[in-house]
């Protein structure tokens, strides 16, 4: 692949008239975005669909480039052909690190539904398309961006800031964050960290609030295996496997789980009340009522999601032959478990409320999988500094913490004492749907909001 870099000319100023008190250096961020968009659609080109991953050519693709800035870098590579990229920019020592970090993999593609390459880096209208666009190759650009502002403005650093561009995200194995935290926490330690999560909503060309992750579910998949006896179907059997299936799938997917609220999600509820029409905030203003959790499960099912483990059924396993009873069939839940679930009784609960000797909860293998950990702070230089840069950046809006439904590599982070807190590139809900799905996109324009927010949340963390 032909490699060209932009690399701008840093505007200097040491007092910016455009972000009011900061005295740290800041770069032109136009040109900023401009280099940002570059690396992320020649990141895009490559295709790191995990399985299998191949995310080295990604990370030596980094590694280029911070080579040609005179940065050194580290391949860790525990599966071949599977390598994270580390670098690190020294501090003076005084305080703790702050980790940049991204994942490298992305989902697979169905060709046939996107209407284009997913793997060219389109860019038509103002937007980028490709898979990995918004997960999590965005995020790479940006961290890799703002690496590279630190060390060409010789920001004078308060905290050493390490990049991280890591390997096998999307599924666990063993080159994913399990065994980079496990063999290289050295290289990794720190007090801080930003990663992929949170929701920043576009409504309207505005931004509605900027979410950031302090807290996140756990995917803690459970099979459900029920046998009974085979034979012809044309007879049929009290003990027939996939009856009992689907009674027991039908009951675990309307099961209405016990809710409960955190401190992030207390915080999350609250702040959206007082930016919300009337309706709606009285409905955040009393989310422990049933009857309200109810409406949010139909018209807001994420924020349904937010107060509770939620076992969604999404696979099916059954027979080989239509007239054909098999001994044996199996569901999957994709179960997503708060923070604090003891996950024992849950399953308990799950096999009471099923109720049939026919029927087998497993829970999956969790080796590699992500880990439980407890919610990052919401009172922290970081969390601050968050909120201080989206003040500058996004003026209109207004920083609300977030319980990620979905997963990161922030819990192996959080298990091991780091405040995590997850970001995103500012985007409208249609362009979230996106995500593992058809057509994947950004606006290029979000990604240089995006980049000066980690930009200016790192420099007020890391300069004083």
């Amino acid at each position: 692949m032909e490699r060209k870099f932009i690399l701008p000319i840093a505007v200097l100023s040491l007092l910016s008239i455009a972000f009011g008190e900061s005295t740290t250096v800041q770069p032109d961020f136009r040109q900023s975005r401009d280099e940002a968009v570059h690396f992320l659609r020649d990141l895009v080109r490559m295709d790191t669909s995990n399985p299998p991953g191949n995310e080295s050519q990604a990370a030596k693709y980094i590694q280029g480039v911070l080579k040609q800035d005179g940065i050194d870098s580290e391949l860790l590579e525990p599966v071949s052909g599977r390598a994270s990229i580390v670098a690190r920019l020294r501090g003076n020592g005084s305080k703790r690190p702050i980790l940049l970090m991204a994942h490298l993999d992305v989902v697979p593609v169905d060709r046939s539904h996107w209407t284009v390459d997913p793997f060219s880096g389109t860019v038509k209208d103002g937007i980028l398309y490709g898979r990995g666009a918004l997960d999590d190759k965005a995020m790479v650009a940006a961290n890799l961006e703002v690496f590279l502002q630190l060390h060409r403005l010789h920001v004078q650093l308060t905290r050493d800031v390490i990049f991280l561009a890591e390997a096998s995200e999307e599924a666990s194995s063993p080159a994913g964050m399990a065994i980079l935290v496990e063999r290289y926490w050295d290289k990794l330690n720190c007090e801080f960290a930003l990663n992929e999560g949170g929701v920043s909503i576009l409504e309207n060309g505005k931004m509605a609030y900027v979410g950031v992750s302090t807290a996140e579910k756990l995917p803690r998949g459970i099979t459900l295996r029920a046998e009974g006896s085979s034979g012809h179907g044309s007879i049929p059997r009290p003990d027939d496997a996939v009856t009992h299936l689907a009674m027991a799938v039908a009951k675990a997917g309307n099961w209405v789980t016990p809710s409960r609220l955190n401190e992030t999600t207390r915080a999350f509820f609250a702040g959206l009340a007082k930016i919300s029409p009337p309706e709606e905030a009285a409905w955040y203003r009393n989310v422990e009522d049933p009857k309200v959790q109810e409406i949010l499960r139909v018209k807001k099912p994420i924020y349904y999601s937010m107060l509770r483990t939620s076992v969604v059924p999404t696979m099916l396993k059954a027979g080989f032959k239509s007239n054909v009873i098999p001994p044996v069939a199996e569901g999957v839940l994709d179960v997503r478990a708060l923070p604090d679930e003891d996950l024992e009784k849950f399953r308990a609960s799950l096999a009471g409320l099923i109720d049939d000797p026919q029927v087998k909860v497993i829970p999956e293998d969790t080796a590699f999988n992500m880990v439980p950990s407890p919610p990052s702070s919401l009172h922290t230089p970081m969390y601050q500094a968050l909120e201080d840069a989206q003040k500058k950046v996004f003026p209109d809006s207004i920083t609300l913490p977030v319980m990620q439904t979905g997963a990161t590599d922030s819990s192996f982070l959080r298990a091991r004492g780091v405040q995590a807190y997850g970001i995103s590139v500012p985007r409208t809900e249609e362009e979230g749907r996106s995500v593992h799905g058809n057509d994947e996109r950004v606006e290029t324009n979000q990604i240089g909001n995006f980049t000066k927010w980690i930009y200016l949340a790192v420099t007020g963390i890391g300069t004083n």
